[in-house]
């Protein structure tokens, strides 16, 4: 007998050589259902793995982040099975689980379609009938190579394997190799859809042939596969580009692909999140500095970001010299910083910068806002002792949250850990990593832990937001660095008299000013509350006889910081209004014989309020309290 430890701590007795799937049998009906793989000491696996020896065990199923992957990647080798009936030519590159479902790249001589979309749903519907077992077989690397050798995308992945048994997953005539775990069976996917067909190259690299991206979502039963497609419909009609365009925002253009160009409302809002953040900064201790954009090599090398970030970076030359766009804002602050000598009575130095940089990304992930190759960073460095590291990320903890909950965002939080290019010592990393999460305990925040992916730099914390949608976008950083002190000699005079050296924070809280713009047009759907709005009212005239009457409350307002539009067209008021609502122009202002005559407005909400007799004084005083408090609410 053999002792099996479960996540409530409780422990029983097994027959050694029990399978995992016959274990959540005897524990129940449901959970052998619902089960999808399993940790079995901390190791993720198959259903079908015997257990030989005391062990810890959790069940995996669609809840846990852990099933989802499994279950969506064991929908890409469904899918993939599916092609390989209707089109045997094609050849398999990858075909992983991503955060929004699945995918798998192909190659075939002929351009998919959506109706080919269908028929390969239809062919994944009849395999999921068959219930066709999943079955794993270690294999050595030669024999991997004899089963792949005319894949020659598998076969590459192959020789760059240094293990020599390799992992193989066969269902009917399909067979896959791959690390794992798979469901049991195919007949455990129940509900999928597949979404998309796009272009990608081998290994993301723009020099090697281009695939087909054949995209899809799944899930156990049908009411879940319906909600979501439900969610994509309005999140489909909640755009950022679609709306960017009708609501003139923004809009990108083919002489600068990924360079975003703002139109008048769409600066207004980007400069509307610049003051805030400069005012909120102001309170936190924080003052403002501008670095040039272009800097010499010299400087990215002793950064670090020649050698471990120069495949993302734009390059000039200058009286024959080489030069760089910078990509980040952190080592021309760094040279400000340097320019005399500093005291401990200094610190902490929390200095800010709204500085535009530029990243090279390959055209075929630009998305709108998203994905853009020059954009501002919320940047700020803070300059610190090392026994002042726990307040300082507490206080840039405080600080986002307020930010955050200023937009009405709820937020989870991740910590990233050492990479394999980081640079530095092992033991200036696990003091780093260390100091984040005496921050984040202190603050009692919840926290999930993302091994190997910190920044080449430092580890870090990062800000998930979640939109009224409940998808989630990172955000905020911040990146506790031991490294880029001790590469560029920063330094500062102790109470000692003697020279020290500084600790760094990298910290962002919008992340991107574009970005930020793009997640907030779709968690409101364009609908900005009031001090966003780029047009916070406008006024409406019945007739040709209320116009002056209008002009003059245009100026009222205008005078009180309000901004404000007419249509004073000779159009009728249902039409006017009806172009106002598609706006998204959160108040509509009405004048007519009874306004003009009592010296009032009406007003009409977005949501359909209105409000009659309203006295101008009054609506700008009720106006500038709801502006001031930043509410999401117009009521009067």
């Amino acid at each position: 007998m053999i002792k099996i430890k479960f996540p409530d701590s409780s422990v029983d007795d097994y027959e050694k050589g029990i399978s995992i799937i016959d274990v959540a049998k005897k524990i129940g009906k449901k959970l052998a259902d619902d089960a999808i793989a399993a940790r079995l000491n901390n190791e993720l696996v198959d259903l079908n793995t015997k257990i030989n020896k005391d062990s810890k065990l959790r069940i995996i199923t669609f809840k846990d982040d852990d099933g989802k992957e499994v279950f969506r990647h064991s929908s890409s080798h469904l899918m993939a099975q599916a092609i390989k009936n209707l089109f045997p030519k094609a050849k398999f590159a990858i075909g992983p689980a991503v955060e929004d479902g699945f995918y798998y790249d192909i190659d075939y001589e002929k351009s998919l379609t959506p109706d080919d979309l269908v028929k390969i749903e239809s062919e994944m519907k009849k395999i999921v009938e068959d219930n066709i077992k999943i079955e794993r077989e270690v294999v050595s690397k030669e024999r991997a190579l004899e089963i792949f050798k005319d894949n020659p995308y598998k076969t590459e992945l192959i020789k760059e394997l240094e293990d020599e048994k390799i992992s193989t997953y066969k269902q009917g005539n399909f067979t896959d190799f791959c690390r794992g775990p798979h469901v049991p069976s195919t007949g455990k996917i129940k509900a999928f859809k597949l979404t998309k067909i796009a272009g990608a190259y081998w290994k993301g690299d723009a020099k090697n042939k281009q695939l087909q991206r054949l995209y899809g979502i799944s899930f156990p039963d049908k009411k879940q596969l319906n909600s979501y497609l439900k969610l994509l419909e309005e999140a489909e009609k909640r755009d950022h580009r679609k709306l960017g365009k009708e609501l003139d925002l923004f809009s990108m253009h083919d002489e600068g692909p990924g360079f975003p160009f703002f139109h008048p409302k769409g600066t207004v809002i980007i400069n509307i999140l610049k003051d805030f953040w400069r005012k909120e900064h102001v309170k936190a201790g924080y003052t403002e500095v501008i670095t040039p954009m272009i800097l010499n090599r010299n400087l990215w090398e002793q950064s670090g970001h020649w050698d471990h970030y120069k495949e993302n970076m734009y390059f000039t030359k200058i009286d024959d010299q080489d030069y760089a766009i910078k990509p980040m804002n952190c080592p021309g602050g760094i040279l400000i910083y340097k320019t005399k000598l500093r005291s401990y009575r200094e610190l902490p130095m929390r200095v800010g910068e709204m500085g535009t940089v530029h990243r090279h990304e390959l055209s075929g992930v630009l998305a709108g806002l998203f994905r853009v190759r020059c954009f501002t960073q919320d940047d700020a460095h803070i300059y610190m002792a090392e026994e002042q590291i726990k307040d300082e990320i507490i206080g840039v903890i405080n600080l986002t949250d307020h930010f955050y909950k200023t937009f009405g965002f709820d937020y989870k939080v991740e910590l990233s850990t050492k990479p394999d290019n980081a640079m530095g010592s092992d033991q200036a990393w696990e003091k780093a990593t260390a100091g984040l999460k005496d921050a984040l305990d202190a603050k009692k925040v919840k926290y999930k832990i993302n091994e190997g992916d910190g920044a080449f730099y430092g580890p870090k914390i990062d800000f998930h937001l979640k939109d009224c949608l409940g998808r989630t976008w990172q955000c905020g950083t911040i990146q506790l660095d031991f490294a880029m002190p001790e590469k560029f000699n920063l330094t500062y005079e102790g109470k000692d008299g003697k020279k020290h050296r500084p600790i760094m924070i990298h910290r962002t809280i919008y992340g991107s000013i574009e970005r930020f713009l793009g997640i907030l047009i779709e968690h409101y759907a364009g609908k900005f509350p009031l001090w966003l709005s780029p047009t916070q009212a406008i006024i409406l005239n019945i007739n040709d006889s209320h116009i002056k009457y209008g002009e003059e409350i245009k100026k009222k307002l205008e005078q009180n910081n309000i901004r404000i539009e007419t249509d004073f067209r000779a159009e009728t008021m249902p039409k006017k209004v009806r172009e106002a609502q598609l706006k998204k122009i959160p108040l509509i202002l009405t004048v007519g014989d009874k306004e003009v005559k009592n010296k009032t407005v009406a007003v009409r909400t977005l949501d359909g309020k209105i409000y009659f007799d309203i006295k101008p004084e009054n609506l700008i005083k009720k106006m500038q309290e709801i502006i001031n408090s930043k509410s999401s609410e117009i009521r009067f």
